[in-house]
């Protein structure tokens, strides 16, 4: 399965309060006047959610500052704008929600256009494709070798809560059970001990995550 990275943002140009203007159509003026772009300029500030565990996208360095392409991305955008710029490290599951209270601008952090997140919040056009990949077990999933073989009542997938990877096992694996984990090298760890048959993530992170565990008891 191919996953698409967007911006996701709530529409900037669009009233929040449309819906209770019944008096009288609003002016393009108007419009503008009550969007989230224009608090950001009024402001002199974007801000800008994105979840820090996420390489090469966005991670921290030894100093803690946040950096990788989307920090750059975030930076580039604020700079067009002629604003500063603030980046939040939000955990994953609290990125739309915090973008929904008003507490960030716009999400820039390797998200993917889903039906559901579509239903609360607006997606630019996709600036990057990659993957899902499998993790397997060496100790608990030897035999499998067709993708299938996941889907059985014995078996235990761990993903991380609220990404792709959950929403594509629990429509593909039906029959596994699901363990859902917070942190991506929570996940890893259950496969690398044997408590989990695989891991279901983005193929781009998953050889960086194994290689901080170091054990030898992963295969893709």
């Amino acid at each position: 399965m191919m996953k698409k990275f967007f911006v996701a943002s709530l529409i900037l140009l669009i009233v929040s309060a449309i819906a209770l203007s019944y008096a009288h159509a609003l002016s393009p003026l108007e419009i503008f006047e009550s969007s989230v772009l224009n608090q950001v300029i009024k402001r002199s500030k974007l801000i800008v959610g994105m979840e820090a565990k996420y390489f090469p996208f966005e991670y921290a360095d030894k100093d803690g500052k946040l950096i990788g392409f989307d920090a750059d991305l975030a930076n580039l955008i604020a700079k067009e704008l002629g604003v500063e710029i603030e980046i939040k490290d939000i955990e994953w599951t609290g990125l739309i929600p915090a973008l929904q209270s008003g507490k960030v601008d716009l999400i820039i952090s390797g998200m993917t256009r889903t039906l559901e997140r579509s239903k609360s919040v607006t997606f630019t056009d996709p600036y990057f494709e990659t993957g899902l990949c499998v993790l397997l077990s060496k100790q608990k999933a030897s035999d499998v070798k067709e993708i299938q073989q996941i889907n059985a009542s014995d078996r235990i997938i761990a993903v991380k809560t609220g990404t792709t990877g959950d929403l594509v096992a629990s429509k593909m694996f039906p029959k596994a059970q699901i363990n859902r984990f917070k942190d991506e090298s929570a996940c890893a760890r259950e496969v690398a001990t044997a408590r989990a048959d695989a891991f279901i993530y983005d193929q781009l992170l998953l050889p960086s995550i194994t290689k901080k565990i170091r054990k030898p008891l992963l295969r893709f």
